[in-house]
């Protein structure tokens, strides 16, 4: 069966909470710490509701099995989950504004298989299709190769504090 999407559900939050720890876990050992991936699950990494809600998460599925997921966003957050914000954000004007990419996670047992691209073009072209014509994102370490590969350039490190203490490296990324 081949690898299907499909926007996200209410009822995949919990599943894919869980295939994002275990894709944090397994995919990002030789970019940060193991207390910086704990602390990037517990308050930046998990589904962004609002994504959910307008329609731009999507699933990833081979052979009925989530195997990744990703969205795009027409408001203003860059990266993160519900837990990393307070607020709806505000909608974005795709006449001047960059479409966000948003939350990419794959299965290690999935990844370099052509998922998390097959995710990215089915979210570009949906932002086209809503008038955008830039993307931007904020990449994890172990997602710039990707995202470099598929024409993004970086703009900004930036060096994110999280309550706990730690820091995780996130790149700045824009695609014209």
């Amino acid at each position: 069966m081949p690898l299907t999407t499909r926007p996200a559900t209410f009822g995949d939050i919990p599943l894919l909470n869980q295939m994002i720890a275990v894709s944090v876990r397994g995919l990002s050992t030789a970019w940060y710490t193991p207390a910086q991936i704990e602390s990037s699950i517990k308050y930046i990494f998990g589904v962004d509701t609002q994504l959910v809600t307008d329609g731009t998460y999507y699933v990833a599925e081979l052979d009925g099995k989530m195997v990744g997921c990703g969205g795009w966003s027409k408001r203003n957050t860059l990266y993160g989950g519900d837990q990393h914000k307070d607020i709806e954000d505000p909608l974005l004007d795709p006449a001047t504004d960059a479409a966000r990419i948003r939350a990419f996670f794959v299965h290690p047992d999935h990844a370099r298989q052509g998922i998390g691209t097959h995710i990215i073009n089915v979210c570009e072209e949906a932002a086209k299709s809503n008038g955008f014509s830039t993307f931007q994102l904020g990449a994890t370490l172990p997602g710039v190769p990707l995202y470099s590969a598929m024409g993004y350039q970086a703009v900004e490190r930036i060096d994110q504090p999280l309550p706990d203490g730690e820091i995780l490296g996130i790149v700045k990324m824009k695609k014209q």
